[in-house]
């Protein structure tokens, strides 16, 4: 089962930090998640849309100019990333998972796509665009299929995953308050993988992986990783 590092290694560092994606890195994750915000030419690596929460600022991050957003310190210890600056430390060596929080122009997402695979090191199977916006999805599978998708959702709906096949999704990613043998089972028969957030408890990774569940979204992942021996290389 894979472990996906949630924000970076977050259990021990600061969220969507440089730091803690690379400690993530350094205790040998094959995947890392973070969200991203687009406002004012750049993807800033932040789960909320305030800044109350993580950084040293208050407020609302488009109420800031680019040049006010460089001087904000997360958690008392490092600048606000942006998606650029994620992409040039990873460098291709682990997968990404990057979440659609808020966007405007995707075709700004495309060219640091294409930044990634051209500059970075990365394969284009190294990288996932998640978000439970769907229409953003559907958009960027009408605009360049070649990108990988993951359809994030909460619920459980009658059609089931079929909602995910239908976006022409790689992955369905399931609320752990959600997700069932059935509603994995049925992801499968699909052709889906499967991955579930967020995961940070023993007889959850256990359960979970008995019923099929592909990999888990999880805080602590140097914890996980003792117990379920991750791949020498992965691919979405």
């Amino acid at each position: 089962m894979l472990i996906i590092a949630h924000r970076g290694a977050r259990s021990t560092h600061p969220e969507n930090t440089l730091t803690a994606i690379q400690a993530a890195m350094d205790m040998g994750c094959k995947a890392i998640e973070i969200d991203v915000h687009e406002h004012d030419g750049q993807f800033w690596v932040i789960h909320d849309k305030w800044l109350n929460r993580t950084t040293d600022h208050i407020g609302k991050l488009h109420w800031m100019s680019s040049e006010k957003l460089k001087k904000v310190i997360v958690e008392k210890t490092e600048p606000l990333p942006t998606l650029l600056d994620v992409l040039k430390l990873v460098k291709g060596q682990c997968a990404l998972n990057i979440e659609l929080k808020g966007v405007q122009h995707l075709d700004l997402l495309y060219l640091h796509l294409q930044f990634a695979t051209k500059q970075c090191q990365f394969g284009i199977n190294q990288l996932i665009i998640s978000s439970f916006n769907h229409d953003w999805l559907h958009q960027i599978k009408q605009d360049q299929p070649q990108w990988l998708i993951g359809a994030l959702t909460a619920s459980k709906g009658i059609d089931k995953s079929s909602f995910a096949k239908s976006l022409g999704a790689s992955s369905i990613n399931l609320d752990i308050d959600v997700v069932d043998e059935d509603y994995v089972q049925h992801a499968k028969s699909l052709g889906l993988q499967v991955y579930v957030y967020t995961v940070n408890r023993l007889e959850d990774w256990q359960w979970l992986d008995e019923i099929g569940v592909d990999g888990v979204f999880c805080d602590c992942p140097s914890d996980a990783m003792a117990l379920y021996p991750q791949p020498t290389t992965f691919h979405w």
